[in-house]
């Protein structure tokens, strides 16, 4: 790769660190589940509530946001949005009961779901078309790595600060990124394939099928995902009996597995086009994989230590991730760059429709029957999907 490659990566990089910045801001929550419980005595449904605020927002949001970073351009989009989810996330500092964290939630979601259109639109811009599976991989580390820096940073800063000194400094962090993105960018390489129009009317590509297909598919599969994202420290706290001290360092692992599957999964569709295959079957194959590993998500509750589930929890966050690469990847590879913003947007629109719906299920299943149910329904949900694209045509010639 040249040094125009090279500085297009460098850019690309630098963007990813908003993904980065979104994820530190949304986890942060999640390290300090257990302190934020005491200290305004919610139950697990007070919390799976907390979590529907954001994710109501987030999938009301997320087609708007897809639309507005297309009007506006990418640099402008991304530098309002993280300045408004780096505020809410400074806001939290200030909740002083159910309610405000309800409020605070709420507005991170509004604000964070131009986040991962933002990203598919840098994809679009700095990398050509047979690098954007591994630059949505890169994507996928950059939340992951947010995810696990979140508890062994909030938890340090709660033990010596108190918890609301966490919501401050990951909110400074998004604010400082703002001027230094914008910095990068100006220095990037022009990109002459930058989308001026629609391949498809909009009223058209609305009523594609596979369009709404993959939608429905990252409802379901993202189950496994959310489930590991917002409970692993709770589950380690109510299933094993750890104190919240002793949970940094195994609730920092499963990110780091959920970084390392992303790598894998966009290396192995990488991989499989290299031989030949088209890039929308080579996908295909690498969910169909990950499917059938993340069965074995409904195990882990057996696990006789926290240790061992631990284990567990990385393994399927680790496949959870390889299954996200690849289907966040599909919509490119079917309609090409012109409407990509607007569709992953889509898919980021129903997972926070999921984790609205599905959040305080979780939290009510979990009150009256613990975690062995909760994992035996989301194992399933990604075979489902795949099933479901398959059903649709997705992975045929088109």
């Amino acid at each position: 790769m040249g040094s125009a490659g090279s500085l297009r990566w460098w850019v690309l990089g630098a963007f990813v660190l908003s993904s980065v910045s979104n994820y530190l801001d949304r986890q942060v929550l999640a390290a300090l589940a257990p302190l934020l419980r005491a200290e305004f005595h919610l139950s697990n449904t007070d919390y799976g509530l907390i979590l529907s605020a954001f994710s109501v927002t987030y999938a009301v949001s997320a087609p708007l946001a897809g639309l507005f970073i297309d009007r506006v351009g990418l640099n402008r989009g991304i530098s309002l949005a993280v300045g408004l989810w780096s505020l809410a996330g400074i806001a939290t500092a200030y909740a002083r009961g159910l309610g405000g964290l309800v409020a605070c939630r709420a507005g991170l979601g509004l604000a964070e779901a131009a986040g991962v259109p933002a990203t598919g639109k840098a994809i679009v811009l700095y990398l050509r078309p047979e690098e954007r599976a591994l630059g949505n991989a890169l994507s996928q580390t950059g939340l992951s790595v947010g995810a696990m820096i979140a508890p062994p940073l909030a938890v340090w800063l709660a033990v010596r600060y108190g918890w609301r000194s966490a919501f401050l400094v990951t909110g400074l962090a998004g604010l400082l990124w703002i001027p230094f993105w914008n910095w990068t960018a100006r220095r990037g390489p022009a990109n002459a394939c930058q989308p001026r129009a629609a391949a498809l009317p909009f009223s058209e590509f609305a009523r594609e099928r596979p369009l709404w297909a993959f939608a429905l598919a990252n409802v379901l599969s993202m189950t496994v995902y959310t489930l590991w994202t917002n409970w692993t420290t709770l589950y380690l706290v109510q299933a094993h009996g750890l104190r919240l001290e002793e949970t940094v360092l195994l609730a920092a692992l499963p990110p780091v597995f959920a970084n390392l599957g992303g790598l894998a999964g966009g290396a192995l569709s990488f991989m499989w086009m290299k031989k030949g295959i088209a890039a929308v079957p080579s996908r295909m194959r690498a969910c169909l994989l990950s499917a059938v590993i993340l069965l074995a998500t409904a195990l882990v509750p057996l696990a006789p230590t926290a240790l061992v589930a631990t284990a567990g929890i990385c393994l399927s966050f680790f496949f959870s991730s390889a299954w996200s690469v690849n289907l966040y990847s599909l919509p490119l590879d079917v309609y090409g760059a012109a409407r990509a913003a607007f569709a992953v947007s889509l898919l980021t629109g129903a997972y926070g429709a999921m984790q609205a719906v599905f959040s305080p299920v979780i939290g009510a299943l979990v009150d009256r029957f613990g975690f062995p149910p909760v994992c035996a329904l989301v194992s399933v949900m990604p075979l489902a999907a795949w099933m479901l694209l398959r059903w649709i045509g997705v992975g045929r010639a088109r």
